[in-house]
């Protein structure tokens, strides 16, 4: 248990996805995987062009919902894009995929290819028995028109947070309103390092270890398209419960390509995980500290009423990937 001083992330309030065009991805999401539209701005000037570090930046974020979790699509009106690299694969220190809960693999699968999306698994793979923290549990890898990472998952009675089963409340009520696409249960990254990343996100963002498991052998095979994939997994959580954070760390075939450093948030490989913190402040001054990679230039503040949070700051973590600090929290 961490006491009331500590700083550390409180939840995960969105994972945001930059893409090609707003209009194309919010049909595949809202039509493909059973999310709602929540909001739809454009949003210019020196706060945004400062958080997300792209100069005189204007940016459509179109909010969608899933049960109770959010995405914003994120679309640069006015500065080109790059595309994510057509050959690019699961061991790549640029993966990065949002896990999408479904209540009925088979259905889902089944309702998934009739859109436009490329698939990375062979099929649906269900892990073996001996994988204790994983025994039971069904998988689908696949992208969305951007190349985005996504996947498809279905948890056993025994497995998995208690809202994604029947006989809770929560399930109960996401069943009713989305039949077979119930929410995100987490947002999973390649790196490099377990301890490394560890370093970061248990110690400097004080989120808790979940899980760890090792898959392998011909599911993860299948699973990734990777020949012989081996990877060691290790689930965070933050403090009040909700979307978590897969650390995936490949042994086999080993660590794929860095994240190119000239790579910007108004590129379409970047996602960025938005963790709510208890104490903003405190935690910059700590991660300045221990030499954390920064793309705000400061903690913007933000006054309109557009913005669901008051304060921000975007961070990397050790292997590039996105993290948008955010307090006090609107919506």
């Amino acid at each position: 248990m961490s006491n009331q001083t500590d700083v550390e992330v409180q939840r995960i309030r969105a994972i945001g996805l930059t893409v090609t065009n707003c209009d194309r991805s919010w049909d595949f999401y809202t039509q493909a995987l059973g999310f709602e539209l929540v909001s739809d701005i454009t949003v210019s000037g020196e706060d945004y062009s400062e958080l997300e570090g792209v100069p005189g930046a204007k940016i459509r974020i179109v909010t969608l919902r899933l049960g109770d979790e959010l995405i914003e699509l994120m679309e640069y009106l006015n500065i080109h894009s790059q595309p994510i690299p057509r050959d690019s694969q699961s061991n790549d220190l640029w993966f990065q995929h949002l896990a999408i809960v479904v209540s009925d693999m088979d259905r889902a699968y089944s309702h998934l290819c009739s859109f436009p999306m490329e698939p990375i698994s062979v099929a649906p793979q269900t892990i073996p028995s001996g994988n204790e923290a994983s025994a039971g549990v069904r998988a689908f890898k696949f992208k969305d028109p951007d190349g985005h990472d996504l996947e498809l998952i279905w948890f056993p009675p025994d497995k998995g947070q208690d809202k994604w089963h029947q006989n809770s409340v929560d399930a109960q009520r996401l069943v009713a309103r989305h039949r077979l696409f119930l929410g995100i249960d987490h947002s999973a990254i390649t790196i490099s390092n377990t301890e490394q990343s560890l370093h970061f996100y248990h110690d400097l963002l004080g989120m808790q270890i979940d899980s760890r498991s090792l898959n392998w052998r011909i599911t993860q095979t299948r699973l990734d398209n990777l020949p012989g994939a081996e990877v060691q997994i290790t689930a965070l959580r933050p403090v009040q419960d909700g979307v978590g954070i897969e650390l995936l760390d490949y042994i086999v075939p080993g660590k794929g390509r860095p994240m190119p450093s000239d790579w910007k948030s108004c590129d379409i490989a970047h996602i960025q995980i938005e963790l709510v913190v208890n104490n903003l402040e405190q935690l910059v001054d700590k991660l300045r500290r221990n030499r954390v990679q920064f793309v705000s230039s400061r903690i913007v503040q933000f006054t309109d009423s557009t913005s669901p949070y008051r304060k921000g700051c975007l961070v990397k973590d050790p292997d590039g990937h996105a993290i948008l600090l955010v307090t006090k929290s609107c919506k």
